[in-house]
């Protein structure tokens, strides 16, 4: 069951005093990662309630996880592929994005412009020198 306000469910969690910080922390990234990103007001809400650095959140923007989402949605997401006909297990139905993604290069699927690191050819080496 798909849940369609997060912050409802998320602030119990929060607030509870039983959880600690990275247990906190976790949710919060779960939410971030999940929405592909959230709002100023939203995240300056999150960090306040579980009073942590905002770092510990921001710097995930560094690899690359949209935080907070760009005017111009410069963020393209990766197709999914159809996983309805494999089998699973009952409590594990999400398959993460990275899946696909490894999936992807190992078929030599992915994009060059998108993934110029993953696609590039190794150089061919003549018989006469050793790489």
């Amino acid at each position: 069951q798909k849940v369609k306000d997060f912050m409802r469910v998320l602030f119990p969690v929060l607030l509870n005093k039983n959880h600690d910080n990275y247990e906190k922390i976790r949710a919060i990234l779960l939410y971030i990662f999940s929405s592909n990103g959230t709002t100023q007001e939203n995240l300056d809400k999150l960090i306040q309630n579980v009073q942590i650095d905002s770092d510990m959140i921001r710097n995930w923007e560094y690899l690359g996880i949209p935080i907070l989402p760009s005017s111009a949605s410069e963020q393209c997401k990766h197709p999914r592929r159809d996983r309805s006909s494999e089998e699973t297990y009952q409590l594990s139905r999400w398959t993460p994005v990275i899946k696909d993604i490894m999936e992807d290069a190992i078929e030599k699927k992915l994009d060059p412009n998108e993934w110029p690191s993953c696609c590039q050819r190794p150089p061919t080496l003549n018989g006469s020198r050793v790489a």
